[in-house]
């Protein structure tokens, strides 16, 4: 009886210290990425456009009103291309004028001739006197100059009806019209821009703070909003020296690397601009554990599927991300997200969508 009283008190016990043993730690799920070190810092993104390095602002060189426009906005011209034509009445009657009083000089000078000649020889037979031999000689001079004049002045009119109708002095392509068929414009006023398509760039407005503080060596990635596979790289050719004073940006002109066909004139892209820095470690602020005054990251090592706690020193903390001293090396993997839960040595499992 006393044996079997020992046995069952042994049964107890040893159910009683099965009870109390610790469960096996839970695997638990976490995010990971690989440090990479980031060797650009990127300052931001502007909207912009593709836009003509050369553009013409063309005029009339005469005043008048419109009669008609030869093209529209987005045509392409060759050289010499007729663009508009001014109602050329006043030019016409002004060429009749001066065609009429050339006629009238012409008439004159022959006359002038007549009498010079008359005179000369009458002084050559001794009966003619020197006088009247110099006044008929001064006023063929006088009506040579006089014809001279005249001929400038048709050909003054002749190039003023000319000036009716604008004309192109090179090839491109219209890209704006400022006056309308009927409206009466003066001379030299803007009246049609002319972009050269051959020399192409990119145009973005800066805030002021930035075009000021832009560093030497930027680089500049422009992208198609509409594509953004379609890239090349620019640089600044200008910035405007004076902000607008109503956005207070700056206007820049970028020369493009290489001009992808997809870049035609007005397309709208997207610039980013970006800097070579010293090599950086960045890391989103979700990685770090802080407490006991002390920042750590957790190791993961994929081979045994385990964490390791790390201390770091933190530099610089921007928004959601922050960067360290370089106590993490470019090609190591930190857990980014369940860091409050882990323990030294614990086992994880690496979700599905974590980057490998």
């Amino acid at each position: 009886m006393k044996r079997l009283t020992v046995v069952l008190t042994a049964s107890l016990v040893l159910m009683a210290c099965s009870k109390e043993e610790a469960p096996p730690e839970p695997v638990r799920p976490v995010l990971s990425m690989e440090v990479k070190a980031e060797d650009q810092e990127h300052l931001g993104r502007f909207a912009g456009t593709i836009q003509a390095r050369y553009e013409s602002n063309l005029g009339f060189r005469v005043s008048g009103r419109i009669a008609r426009r030869a093209v529209d906005v987005g045509a392409e011209v060759e050289k010499g291309a007729l663009l508009a034509v001014l109602d050329p009445t006043d030019q016409q009657n002004q060429l009749r004028a001066a065609q009429g009083d050339l006629a009238r000089v012409q008439a004159q000078f022959i006359n002038a001739q007549a009498n010079a000649r008359r005179q000369q020889e009458l002084f050559n037979r001794g009966v003619g006197a020197q006088a009247q031999l110099d006044v008929a000689q001064t006023d063929l001079k006088t009506t040579q100059a006089t014809l001279d004049q005249a001929r400038a002045s048709v050909n003054q009119a002749r190039d003023q009806l000319n000036y009716a109708e604008l004309r192109t002095d090179h090839a491109g392509i219209v890209t704006a019209w400022n006056a309308e068929a009927g409206q009466v414009v003066s001379a030299g006023q803007q009246v049609v821009t002319l972009a050269r398509p051959d020399i192409k760039e990119a145009v973005i407005d800066l805030p002021a703070g930035l075009a000021e503080r832009l560093p030497a060596d930027v680089v500049f990635l422009v992208a198609g909003q509409l594509d953004p596979s379609v890239h090349t790289t620019a640089v600044v050719r200008e910035i405007e020296p004076q902000a607008q004073s109503a956005t207070r940006t700056r206007r820049a002109r970028l020369s493009l690397a290489e001009t992808p066909p997809a870049f035609r004139l007005g397309t709208a892209i997207s610039v980013t601009l970006s800097t070579a820095i010293a090599p950086r470690i960045e890391l989103p602020l979700s990685a770090l554990q802080e407490g006991d005054g002390k920042t750590r990251i957790w190791m993961l090592d994929t081979q045994s599927q385990t964490v390791q706690p790390r201390e770091v020193n933190v530099l610089s903390r921007n928004g959601n991300s922050v960067l360290l001293n370089g106590s993490v090396k470019p090609g190591e993997r930190i857990v980014t997200a369940g860091v409050n839960s882990l323990k030294p040595g614990q086992k994880v499992k690496i979700d599905e969508d974590s980057p490998r």
